[in-house]
């Protein structure tokens, strides 16, 4: 296992450090007090540990490592990330999952403003309350939230789908609660699995989806007299 202390070495240099791990390597990251874009654009098969609170963009633009961070994070944790997971001990701040593509990433406390925002077919799973605007123009992917959804949950929504244990404040525009199925039961059980969660019925969930009523414009409804 190999210890980089933030204290020490300059965010590029941590960067680089991690990148040259072979696939299997494990690291430390310790000190980094609040320090933004760490791990991230890493392509190797690694596992990565976050010793306390980090900044923005952690994560972001991965395709393979596991990344832990012991503590908060700032906007946009795992941006545009496309393999691999990132958990995050604690709260996470606006934007988390970004424009994610793929792979996983596990929010155990609340995440704030436009969680989720322009998902591209990546998970994400918070396990607290999600702020306003989660899911807003999701593409493809899903979401769970644990706890309460703020208003406007899933503004815009594509196919993502989004999977709520709590209460939502208020649905966006072309958002509406489908019937949850069996296979939705089962997709949720997984999910929660994966993130550890049990605090969550899986019975008890309400699956939000696009109505498809934005996919086309129609010229003639909206003309103006």
């Amino acid at each position: 296992m190999v210890t980089l202390s933030c204290a020490d070495l300059s965010t590029r240099e941590v960067n680089a450090a991690l990148a040259a791990l072979p696939d299997g390597g494990h690291a430390v990251v310790t000190e980094p007090r609040g320090r933004h874009n760490l791990a991230v654009g890493l392509t190797n098969e690694i596992t990565v540990d976050i010793a306390g609170n980090a900044g923005y963009f952690i994560g972001g633009l991965c395709d393979g490592p596991d990344v832990t961070v012991d503590g908060f994070v700032g906007w946009s944790i795992g941006e545009n990330l496309m393999r691999g997971t990132i958990r995050v001990r604690g709260d996470a701040s606006e934007c988390a999952g970004a424009s994610s593509h793929g792979g996983t990433i596990v929010i155990e406390g609340d995440a704030s403003l436009r969680a989720g925002i322009s998902l591209k077919g990546g998970t994400v799973l918070i396990g607290g309350d999600a702020g306003n605007m989660a899911g807003f123009m999701a593409q493809a992917g899903t979401m769970l939230i644990g706890g309460d959804a703020g208003d406007g949950l899933g503004d815009s929504l594509y196919e993502a789908v989004i999977y709520v244990g709590g209460r939502i404040a208020s649905l966006g525009a072309d958002a509406r609660v489908e019937e949850l199925t069996a296979d939705d039961v089962t997709a949720v059980k997984e999910l929660l699995a994966l993130a550890g969660f049990d605090h969550v019925d899986p019975l008890g969930v309400t699956r939000v989806a696009s109505a498809r009523e934005l996919y086309h414009f129609d010229s003639v409804a909206h003309r103006v007299p």
